[in-house]
């Protein structure tokens, strides 16, 4: 048995996974919002508001073990003691377990969640890794990416996370801050990002880009039927309402779709230019659109990658292991005492 918990921008998700990779139980409770957004620096201490809401976001991955372990019956479920542990945050996670920036998790910056989760498991093995290194991992092992021993697992939430696999194991870099795929600059006079620069690309291909992308084609009085699903006021417009109405056959919302699915071919193309996978596997909310979003993905894709006539095909396909990738992916690495 081993225990994975994925921290994510609104909740604390945890799995128990057994020793044939069955998921046997499940936990979760909200992310804690507490603290201060401040630019750090490494190697400082936290400072105001990092210690606070590192140690609520620690508390809270204490609280999921805990539930999980009076579920599958804690040290009777792992002979040696208490099951391993692994946990997922999102950012840039150092080596040490440290977070050293986090554009979606800023009131963390700084906050050593390793010493601040040993302290609330004492007796518990326990690995703090990348959570969307968790994810491909998890992917690799058990789902999409099975066999692609160079792959690619792209996260499309409110942002963009990613999680590279080269000759079966994970990519961490130098430092352990590779993958941070998100944030590669796609138009520099783009809009603002939440880590402080300007046209990332989760400004455009992700959750919060499908939903810029919308707001715009509202206000130029493109999406009068998804302007009504938010309510009348084209400020309202969300993904969410884009999705429902091209999952209707909406023209309109289907060109947003496709627009969405441009920039998000730009960005793995660029990575494909980079890494050389032959499998790209896309995870995260936005999936559950399936071919809607797939489909003008590929398109783009071929017309935008290098040498697309003369290079074997590269792969796009779904993940298939949903919202717990990233915590079934922690298991296996507390299981494994690491992903590298």
């Amino acid at each position: 048995m081993a225990l994975g918990v994925d921290i994510g921008g609104t909740k604390v998700l945890g799995v128990a996974v057994d020793g044939a990779d069955r998921v046997v139980a499940e936990a979760r409770v909200p992310t804690p919002q507490s603290g201060v957004e401040r630019p750090w620096r490494h190697g400082e201490p936290p400072g105001d508001g990092a210690g606070e809401t590192g140690a609520e976001v620690a508390d809270a991955v204490a609280e999921v073990v805990a539930t999980l372990t009076a579920v599958v019956g804690g040290a009777e479920a792992s002979p040696g003691g208490p099951p391993p542990v692994g946990v997922g945050a999102p950012g840039m996670l150092d080596r040490h377990g440290v977070l050293v920036f986090a554009p979606n998790l800023q009131r963390a910056a700084g906050a050593d969640f390793r010493a601040l989760v040993t302290a609330r498991l004492p007796g518990f093995p326990l690995v703090v890794e990348n959570d969307a290194n968790c994810a491909a991992i998890a992917e690799f092992v058990l789902g999409a990416a099975r066999g692609a021993d160079h792959s690619v697992m792209v996260t499309l939430g409110t942002g963009i996370g990613g999680g590279l696999i080269s000759r079966g194991s994970v990519l961490a870099g130098a430092f352990g801050f590779a993958g941070e795929i998100g944030h590669m600059t796609v138009d520099p006079s783009g809009p603002p990002c939440s880590c402080g620069r300007r046209g990332c690309w989760e400004r455009y291909a992700s959750g919060a880009g499908l939903g810029r992308l919308a707001r715009e084609a509202a206000h130029a009085g493109r999406l009068a039927e998804v302007v009504a699903l938010a309510g009348g006021d084209p400020e309202l417009v969300r993904g969410e309402h884009v999705t429902r109405a091209a999952l209707d056959g909406e023209p309109a919302a289907l060109a947003v779709m496709a627009e969405l699915g441009w920039w998000l071919a730009l960005g793995l193309a660029n990575l494909t230019a980079v890494l050389d996978p032959s499998r790209i596997v896309l995870g995260g909310g936005l999936v559950e659109a399936g071919e809607l979003l797939l489909a003008p993905t590929r398109r783009a894709f071929v017309e935008l990658v290098e040498g697309a006539s003369a290079r074997p095909d590269v792969e796009i396909v779904a993940a298939v292991l949903g919202e717990r990738a990233g915590a079934v992916g922690a298991a296996l690495a507390a299981r494994a005492g690491g992903l590298w």
